[in-house]
């Protein structure tokens, strides 16, 4: 007897894709992302690197510089030490970009505004460098310990500099004006013009660095920067017996 079989009924084959109709290979998978260097940061930051000076002269005036090392740098900033390598490379590079960066500016901050100056008005020469020292030492409150460690003190590591870069075109030019004026009999003739260029930073820079001393051992935690510079140009004034 024939029997009826029923087919079952079968899926049409999937039609190949475009792809695969054209004998293309699969897509490769997108190469994994490069890693960084150790160290390195995501995005190079003004505001990192800056940060990094700031604590390369905070260690230098505690510290001193050549006692500092990179990786104390990075622990006062709170990065590692790899981060501070990318930035500067080593310890030299990053000293002499304090220096560039930091402590020159400071000093312009004085140099520049005496420069400026009529070279006969010595009143506003000695009134300037007072000025000029006493609010320099207000917004760079490290600059009279790090001058007291690295440049009075033997072996400091920016003697060198004051004497060569910055001092030569300073200290000398103001010794000299005041040389001129004293001929002319504007000034004290019993001064030593080179000896009253070594005043003016002693009335200046040698109170701001002792401050922690004298206000303990005078009482005096009421005085600050801004009396010191009334103090010295009150005794220069009385002192120099400038002529108009």
């Amino acid at each position: 007897m024939a029997t009826n079989s029923k087919r079952r009924p079968t899926s049409p084959a999937a039609s190949p894709g475009p792809a695969q109709a054209q004998g293309a290979r699969p897509a490769k998978k997108a190469p994994a992302p490069r890693k960084r260097a150790p160290g390195r940061p995501n995005t190079d930051s003004p505001d990192q690197r800056a940060r990094l000076l700031d604590a390369a002269l905070a260690c230098y005036a505690r510290k001193g510089i050549g006692a500092t090392s990179l990786r104390d740098i990075a622990s006062e900033a709170g990065v590692t030490p790899a981060l501070v390598h990318y930035y500067f490379g080593d310890a030299g590079k990053l000293r002499d970009s304090v220096i560039a960066e930091r402590l020159v500016p400071a000093f312009q901050s004085v140099h520049e505004p005496l420069m400026r100056l009529e070279e006969d008005d010595l009143a506003a020469l000695i009134a300037g460098f007072v000025n000029g020292v006493c609010h320099a030492v207000q917004a760079y409150p490290w600059w009279p310990g790090l001058w007291v460690r690295e440049v009075l003190s033997e072996g400091g590591e920016l003697r060198g500099l004051l004497g060569s870069q910055v001092g030569k075109g300073f200290a000398p030019v103001i010794a000299q004006r005041f040389a001129k004026a004293q001929a002319k009999g504007l000034l004290n003739p019993d001064l030593d013009p080179r000896l009253l260029t070594t005043s003016l930073i002693g009335l200046t820079m040698f109170p701001a660095a002792g401050a922690a001393i004298w206000r303990k051992l005078f009482d005096a935690e009421d005085l600050g920067m801004e009396d010191v510079r009334r103090h010295a140009l009150a005794l220069l004034d009385r002192g120099l017996e400038l002529k108009a």
